[in-house]
């Protein structure tokens, strides 16, 4: 039937991808903590304004692919396809203004309604980064230094490729806006009509088209780096210089860009061959301008996001589960003192598995494909002579041991 199947672009997060995804989230939010930042979590749904304010009225999010529904009350709600903006709502919001700077990190599931493909899902899972309250260079520096400690730490930052460039501030921008709508003014029939439409409005947004026809149209387009002011030179001059000597390998990309106008200075990409079209595993930048255009005062940010489902498919080998031990009854009568041993076991910090049922080789079937460590037999002999038998299920080898030394005896598989 298809209403039991998931829906197109879901998927059941089983254990062995659980796994990974557990060990992609638990490295960055331990690597997070290390540089100060603090974990948050905003609602999964906000009222849509939210979103059209940052990601603009004309963008594809906007346009194409939010889920937004009317709620009981009349009031247009939207799943949230993005972290930052639910973010700096919280900072406006919640008056936490006052406490800046502030370092925030989040994780959780996103929406959008795409074509689904490898590595891109209809919900899909973020872990991002926030740094607000610091127009400096050196917050630019520290969100990349700890997004390349978390792919190094992941295995995975020498198949990873740094891409930066600069947006300059409003004054480049301005520059740099005159000149691109006077090339593509000129192309403009030969752009999709998506782009035309956004060429009324934001000439940048034409950037981030994915169209291919307006990617050929963009590949002779002039570059931002040629339009930046002198302090906005020195800016991104400051951050790969930052870069350099942290030892942080990037390469400039004077086309990697972001259309909306609350984007300056720094924007990057980590990207890789690996996964196929779908290259890019976390992307970030600087956005001083966007608390602002929320309504709140002006506030610098600067921040990232990696998606956790592509992350988890480059990463070689994930941590397995923790090996249980077996507690195996032998008998009727040493269930209730089985699953007593189980439970103690369990408080002792333990991971313990108990058959429910069956007789002994079907109760050691299931231990081996549980792929326990050890087998703790008990049946009513054993009871009554306060020991048990351990098997170690690795060797075949098996001792007696007696009840009251059990724990000490399994304390190495703790």
């Amino acid at each position: 039937m298809r209403s039991l199947q998931p829906v197109r672009g879901t998927h059941d997060i089983l254990p062995e991808q659980s796994l990974r995804h557990r060990h992609v989230t638990e490295t960055a939010r331990t690597i997070a903590g290390q540089y100060g930042y603090a974990e948050v979590a905003t609602p999964i749904f906000e009222f849509t304004e939210v979103f059209k304010r940052t990601l603009g009225d004309a963008s594809d999010i906007v346009t194409k692919e939010m889920y937004t529904f009317e709620s009981r009350s009349g009031e247009e709600i939207t799943l949230r396809p993005e972290g930052t903006a639910g973010i700096v709502r919280a900072l406006i919001s919640g008056g936490l203004g006052q406490n800046l700077p502030l370092k925030f990190f989040y994780q959780g599931p996103m929406f959008r309604h795409e074509r689904p493909q490898k590595g891109r899902l209809r919900q899909f899972h973020q872990f991002g980064v926030e740094l607000l309250g610091v127009g400096a260079p050196l917050g630019d520096i520290e969100v990349i230094a700890m997004a390349a400690q978390i792919l190094d730490a992941l295995g995975v930052g020498e198949s990873t490729t740094l891409e930066i460039n600069s947006l300059g501030d409003p004054q480049s921008r301005k520059a740099y806006r005159d000149v691109l709508l006077g090339y593509l003014s000129d192309l403009k029939d030969k752009l999709s009509e998506d782009s035309r439409n956004r060429l009324a409005v934001n000439p940048l947004r034409v950037l981030d088209s994915k169209d291919e026809g307006d990617k050929r149209v963009l590949a002779d387009a002039p570059l931002f780096s040629d339009y930046l002011t002198g302090e906005a030179a020195e800016f991104f001059s400051a951050v790969t210089a930052g870069l350099d000597e942290l030892g942080i390998a990037y390469a400039l990309n004077p086309k990697l860009v972001r259309g909306l106008d609350y984007y300056c200075h720094t924007a990057f990409e980590f990207t890789t061959e690996a996964l196929g079209a779908q290259g890019t595993v976390l992307a970030g930048g600087r956005y001083d301008g966007l608390v602002s255009a929320m309504g709140g005062a002006e506030t610098p940010g600067v921040g990232w996001a990696a998606g956790i489902e592509r992350l988890a498919m480059l990463i070689a080998d994930a941590p397995g589960a923790q090996r249980p031990i077996a507690v195996v009854p032998v008998g009727g009568g040493a269930e209730t003192a089985a699953f007593n041993l189980a439970q103690e076991l369990r408080r002792d910090g333990f991971t313990v598995d108990i058959g429910y049922g069956g007789n002994l080789s079907r109760r050691m079937k299931r231990a081996n494909k549980l792929r326990a460590r050890l087998a703790v037999i008990l049946g009513e002999d054993e009871i009554r002579a306060g020991t048990v038998t351990v098997r170690d299920l690795d060797t075949g080898e098996q001792e007696e041991v007696a009840l009251r030394g059990l724990r000490d005896h399994l304390a190495p598989w703790r």
